[in-house]
């Protein structure tokens, strides 16, 4: 390797890839385009820089396996970063194989933290901690490590484990300033903020409060009957029952989460869970009967009963029962919060970091915009969409992952 694509190649390390082109910028072999691709996603520019690594990627002759194994990883990074998550995941892991086996240390730990960055942002959480288990942190160079570090907190926030988020952070923290890389320090910071920012309300009584990440750990922990809003799910210390999929249901629990300890009438349960402001005798047949199918559902955690006016929850184990509702409601929340992260989506990632149809998320995407919260930019295979503000709204509780099961 000559000299100018040693000294390119050390800029790009640094995190200077205007001093890596300044050595590159005309040359057009391999090694020259795969710099130049790299420097142009340290830009921004990920149209010209995934163009230029498959020409890379091309250019490098069939002996020259790792060359191409690097270019396949830059690749990975690229579609990570502009939320291409139908890129072939099969290719990072050939990549990933290729480089171990031929002793490329480093960069097969880069492409381990890809995989389980790609496998967070898709709910994947035993998988993306089992792929950062097959590297030592501690022999990572600082920006691997503030990479590897940060993989942890995502992890660690999914399963509302703050303890261990926040030590994370802190390692993430100090070596991101070792790198001394602005755009790692920004991630960093930007993790910070998720774990200190209101990631809940807390409805109980009568009254509401907004919850930082580590207070919702703690009524986890409390084993009060918990009607959870950001999951659709109801919970004590001993049980949970998903409603994910039921929402009528879901809404006559959260209804009576929120009266209690008093009942909530009939009227009450008719608007919340059928929008029928107007009750007649056959909202009121199909109230009994929802609310025998919700008794059912939820026997083992709660008894559901009758009044004069409504009904009325008495839980079996728990002293206390509570709902916890997002920061902000909206009824396309959870499309919300994956673009809150600040990146551009497309629509296809969006359905597949949510388990959803294509045309589900795009109808919520069309609403949204109708709404002003979202906007998109671009054409065909292009077109990516963001959440340009999206103030008091943390999306933590709300990415694709499940509660602990406590």
């Amino acid at each position: 390797m000559d000299s100018l694509i040693t000294a390119a190649a050390r800029a790009l390390a640094n995190g200077d890839p205007f001093g890596a082109l300044n050595r590159v910028a005309l040359r057009e072999d391999a090694p020259a385009l795969a710099l130049r691709g790299i420097a142009m996603a340290q830009l921004g520019d990920l149209v010209r820089a995934k163009a230029l690594l498959k020409s890379a990627a091309r250019a490098f002759g069939p002996k020259e396996a790792v060359a191409r194994a690097r270019c396949v990883v830059a690749e990975a990074e690229i579609a990570l970063v502009s939320r291409d998550l139908g890129w072939s995941a099969k290719a990072l892991d050939a990549a990933q194989a290729a480089l171990d086996a031929y002793g490329d240390r480093l960069n097969a730990a880069h492409a381990r933290n890809l995989k389980a960055r790609r496998l967070l942002l898709i709910g994947h959480l035993d998988q993306a901690e089992r792929t950062l288990a097959e590297q030592d942190p501690m022999l990572l160079p600082p920006a691997l490590r503030a990479t590897y570090e940060l993989a942890v907190v995502g992890i660690s926030i999914r399963r509302l484990q703050t303890k261990t988020a926040h030590a994370a952070l802190i390692r993430a923290r100090l070596a991101a300033q070792e790198a001394d890389i602005p755009a790692l320090n920004a991630e960093v910071e930007n993790a910070s903020v998720a774990l200190n920012t209101p990631a809940a309300r807390l409805i109980a009584r009568g009254e509401e409060r907004l919850l930082l990440l580590d207070e919702v750990e703690a009524l986890l922990s409390s084993g009060a009957l918990m009607v959870d809003g950001c999951r659709n799910v109801v919970r004590d210390g001993r049980g949970v029952v998903s409603l994910a999929t039921r929402p009528i249901l879901f809404a006559l629990a959260r209804t009576l989460g929120e009266a209690w300890p008093g009942d909530a009438s009939r009227h009450m349960l008719i608007e919340r869970a059928f929008h029928g402001k107007d009750a007649d005798e056959s909202h009121r047949a199909r109230l009994r009967v929802e609310m025998g199918r919700l008794r059912a559902v939820l026997r083992e955690l709660v008894e559901v009963s009758a009044t004069k006016t409504g009904f009325l929850l008495k839980p079996r184990r728990a002293n206390e029962i509570v709902v916890l509702a997002p920061p902000v409601e909206n009824q396309h929340s959870v499309v919300l919060a994956l673009l809150a992260d600040g990146e551009s989506w497309s629509s296809s990632a969006l359905a597949i970091a949510l388990d959803a149809s294509p045309r589900t998320v795009q109808r919520a995407l069309e609403q949204l915009a109708a709404e002003g919260k979202v906007q998109s930019f671009g054409q065909g295979r292009s077109h990516r969409w963001i959440a340009p503000s999206v103030p008091g709204f943390p999306t933590s509780l709300l990415l694709p992952a499940p509660l602990p099961n406590g």
